[in-house]
């Protein structure tokens, strides 16, 4: 398999540790691409030049980290991280972390290209408030559970929460969200 990733994408990273926790890592060759270069190598695996894309080993391209993480644990059953035991509560789970990472991911994206001040216009207030929503929402359901195995749900939100840090440190979480 090859997997178009690169090194600050939330997406990128979700299906990596996928990959990890499955066991599959030597099972993968990274492909590291720039995707805002419009990269010719990453347009052929996914012509919507968005990553990250896996391309299987019999050749169909996957893209959209939750579908590519879905597929690895139909594919590869050993080491569920979609546990049918509590299916619905992991994706539940899932579900929260993938929105907090589209939330900080498009304020990213809408800075790099439009500037700080991009933070005041509507959709820019509307992210903000998703953002503390889905921390607060996460502060609440979240506890000092022990876990058995780390599941989709809990490896979203990881990556959700270790993104928000690394570009939006302002919104200091771990202050008021433990």
């Amino acid at each position: 398999m090859e997997l178009y990733l690169n090194a600050t994408s939330p997406y990128a990273r979700l299906v990596r540790i996928v990959l990890l926790e499955k066991g599959l890592s030597d099972a993968v060759t990274l492909k590291w691409c720039d995707p805002w270069e419009d990269d010719p190598v990453l347009l052929k695996a996914n012509p919507a030049g968005r990553i990250p894309a896996l391309v299987t080993e019999e050749g169909t391209t996957l893209s959209e980290s939750m579908l590519i993480a879905i597929y690895l644990d139909s594919a590869y059953p050993e080491k569920p991280v979609l546990p049918t035991s509590h299916l619905a509560e992991v994706m539940h789970l899932a579900g929260l972390g993938q929105n907090l990472m589209e939330a900080a991911f498009t304020t990213v994206i809408a800075r790099k290209h439009n500037g700080n001040e991009v933070d005041n216009s509507v959709l820019g207030q509307r992210r903000s408030r998703a953002i503390q929503r889905l921390l607060s929402q996460l502060n609440s359901e979240l506890g000092e559970a022990p876990v058995d195995a780390i599941n989709l749900g809990e490896i979203a939100v990881a990556v959700a929460l270790d993104y928000l840090s690394f570009r939006l440190p302002e919104v200091a979480w771990r202050a008021e969200y433990p």
